[in-house]
């Protein structure tokens, strides 16, 4: 899955840059001895790596794998260029192009990744459409922050915070990421409707895949009845529209995560890293074994399952790469910010130490989720019972 969404990223770049007339020296997609490996007609050099993790693009021109412009350097390309009689090749080097070309080549292999994301989601939206089950409720837990707000049996939620909600599934993810947040419900209750404050209080809650997470929980209970869910069925321009708005909302709860985190009001340790992202496929895969009553039905369930997981990775390693962090795409984006307001580009020495520090903060927080995964495997405890 990784493999897959950073191709596509890689892509983005690459196609962009073809797209302005920027020379690619080498298209490489993961790393180790490469499996396959050649030069198109354009000189690019196409190479496979057997590890299918990571890859790059590296344009004409490039000093580093940072692309760290150093004007002594650049300075000294061009007369190099000139003196050897290929002074029509200067206009194809990346960092000898415009300020708003090399912004669009760096922030093509995000929105590479967002349309990916798009594209996924609205096709499974078109092909299967998108079930929406009852907000009615079937029970409330007592003592819980519902059953103090007054919240009965048989309430339909209209509104949350007064925005309208169209399932349980989407209450739900509302409340997770509100602990010890107040919200305000509108509630259908009879034939009257009457408006109710709770505050989801941090708890254990499980996923659809019976996974505990410390997160927002109100204590209300939902039963899915086959009556109480539709089918809402897409045409192509609805599904693009749908697709686009899933792949908004991944990205505003991200933010929304990220933000609450910050503020100490949600814990990092839902951060997760590729050892998570592996034990979650396992167990997705699991789940679509186990609702499967045959080995075809379990291929088209895992397909499916795959796909709109890779969506959401998809979006989240383009989210990643906006962040303002050199060494990230976002980061280049915003060393052209200032050369635009400047009208210089920021000093060398500059730009490499933010290229250190950005590494230093990407790598720690590579290290860090992968702390996080190690802790959910409760790979130290085995070994603590494999030694005492």
């Amino acid at each position: 899955m990784i493999g897959v969404v950073i191709t596509i990223h890689e892509l983005g770049h690459f196609l962009a840059a073809r797209a302005l007339g920027t020379k690619v020296d080498r298209f490489a997609i993961g790393f180790g001895r490469p499996l396959a490996h050649w030069t198109d007609k354009l000189g690019t050099h196409w190479r496979i790596g057997w590890i299918p993790i990571g890859g790059y693009v590296r344009f004409a021109g490039d000093d580093n794998a940072a692309s760290i412009p150093d004007a002594d350097d650049l300075a000294a390309m061009r007369r190099q260029l000139v003196e050897e009689g290929r002074a029509a090749e200067i206009g194809s080097y990346f960092h000898f192009k415009p300020i708003w070309q090399r912004a669009i080549i760096v922030a093509a292999g995000p929105f590479a990744n967002f349309l990916l994301a798009i594209a996924i989601f609205a096709a499974l939206l078109f092909a299967f459409g998108e079930p929406i089950s009852s907000t009615r409720i079937d029970a409330v837990t007592a003592g819980s922050p519902a059953a103090q707000a007054g919240f009965r049996k048989d309430d339909v939620i209209l509104k949350v915070d007064g925005k309208s909600i169209r399932s349980f599934d989407e209450l739900t993810e509302k409340v997770i990421l509100s602990s010890d947040t107040p919200m305000t419900f509108l509630v259908k209750r009879g034939d009257g409707e009457i408006t109710l404050t709770a505050t989801p209080r941090r708890g254990v809650v499980y996923d659809k895949l019976g996974r505990p997470q410390k997160l927002g929980k109100l204590g209300l209970g939902h039963v899915t009845r086959p009556d109480e869910i539709t089918i809402r069925r897409y045409n192509l321009p609805e599904a693009i529209v749908g697709g686009a708005q899933r792949t908004v909302s991944t990205i505003s709860t991200t933010l929304v995560y990220i933000g609450r985190m910050i503020e100490g009001r949600e814990r990092a340790d839902q951060l997760a890293g590729p050892l998570g992202m592996a034990q979650l496929s396992g167990d997705l895969a699991r789940h679509a074994a186990d609702v499967s009553p045959d080995l075809a039905t379990f291929v088209v369930n895992g397909l499916l399952t795959l796909f709109e997981l890779i969506g959401v990775i998809s979006v989240g390693i383009g989210f990643m790469n906006l962040l303002p962090v050199p060494v990230l795409d976002g980061g280049h984006l915003l060393f052209y910010g200032y050369e635009a307001v400047a009208r210089r580009p920021l000093a060398a020495k500059v730009q490499a130490a933010g290229y250190r520090v950005g590494l230093a903060l990407v790598l720690g927080l590579m290290l860090f989720a992968t702390w996080n995964d190690l802790q959910r495997l409760r790979v130290f405890n085995l070994f603590g019972r494999l030694f005492s």
